[in-house]
């Protein structure tokens, strides 16, 4: 499916994490590496994390059939920069592969509305400690919350991307949390989105 794709260009396949540390060693220009968490010899975890500290620049993404948001999270904590069930439709596996290129964060849709739906049946705590938000990073967060990409948040907010991501970053210094999901995690448990 991939070899069919005008901007992708397939340089490779591994059977495990292994084999893929041993064929990125051979000095192969690669951006991207779609893995799943469950492989024999190396775990892909282990993988992402050491993946993350000897070829930082290259983005991985888990395409896995584990959908609870605990691997979702310690995926993204050990350095994957995107998470798919294998489920996903062919639309949204090329749609994520080329926001992750272009540097941005994904989860499925399926995955984002399941861990939505959990979080925002908890109920809300105090929101006093939202009261140093401006009100343009609130509109930001509720964006983010709603699945948009820095871009399309900028061109709804008619404003410059650097600016969105500004505003991204100063919410993730403000909360005291390391990415963006865990953002959106944090916001609907403290009851800021709904």
């Amino acid at each position: 499916m991939l070899d069919n794709e005008p901007d992708i260009n397939v340089l490779g396949e591994a059977a495990n994490g292994r084999e893929a540390i041993q064929f990125l060693e051979t000095g192969k220009n690669v951006n991207l590496i779609i893995a799943d968490l469950n492989m024999p010899g190396m775990p892909g975890n282990e993988l992402i994390a050491y993946l993350s500290s000897k070829f930082k620049d290259v983005k991985i993404v888990i395409l896995s059939m584990s959908d609870h948001e605990k691997y979702v999270f310690e995926a993204f904590n050990a350095g994957a920069s995107g998470y798919l069930l294998k489920n996903v439709s062919r639309d949204e596996l090329i749609f994520a592969l080329k926001h992750v290129i272009s540097g941005e964060r994904y989860i499925c849709s399926e995955l984002s509305l399941r861990i939505f739906d959990k979080l925002s049946s908890h109920e809300s705590v105090d929101l006093d400690e939202f009261t140093d938000f401006t009100k343009r990073e609130l509109e930001v967060l509720k964006l983010i919350a709603t699945g948009l990409t820095n871009n399309e948040i900028a061109e709804k907010l008619f404003t410059s991307r650097r600016t969105v991501e500004g505003h991204r970053q100063n919410l993730i210094e403000k909360t005291g949390v390391s990415n963006s999901a865990a953002l959106i995690m944090h916001a609907f448990r403290s009851g800021i989105i709904k």
